[in-house]
């Protein structure tokens, strides 16, 4: 997984953007693959670690109705939350995890119920994914999907 961070920071800089990490299941781990990456902070803005519902809606700006509607294992959660981190750090990129890492449920979803959400200038992709795995692998597995979609979204703005 190594190399994904490099090839994030490399077509960040390419396009002159910037990039900010909303995480809950990840506890920081995705922040700590990106700032890992000598000259990191020529494209990562910072992130946030919301790891309670209350923080989402009252840092991220997730909405109420959002958790209460459909809960913050949910698409719409992380899409907002990378909305919300890419606001409240003004980068140009914001990816956001969230789910459940195991060992148990949550929410009534099962352990490697994850959704990860990227948001740019024009939008971005919101991934559902099953994991299989312990929490570990789960957590792994969540930052290179992370990665791979922000990846994914630069390369598609032509920024390859």
């Amino acid at each position: 997984m190594n190399a994904l961070p490099e090839r994030v920071h490399d077509l960040l800089r390419e396009g002159g953007s910037t990039l900010a990490t909303a995480e809950s299941l990840t506890g920081g781990r995705l922040a700590a693959l990106l700032t890992a990456v000598p000259g990191a902070s020529a494209a990562y803005r910072g992130g946030v670690v919301a790891y309670a519902s209350d923080v989402k809606t009252s840092v991220l700006g997730v909405p109420q109705e959002v958790v209460d509607r459909v809960g913050v294992v949910s698409a719409e959660c992380a899409a907002a939350m990378a909305e919300g981190v890419r606001r409240l750090t003004g980068a140009t990129y914001g990816v956001a995890t969230t789910g459940v890492a195991g060992p148990t449920e949550q929410e009534g979803k099962a352990p490697g119920t994850v959704f990860v959400a990227v948001a740019g200038p024009g939008g971005g992709p919101t991934l559902a994914l099953e994991l299989p795995g312990d929490r570990a692998r789960v957590v792994e597995r969540t930052c290179e999907e992370a990665l791979e979609a922000v990846l994914s979204l630069l390369g598609s703005t032509g920024l390859r």
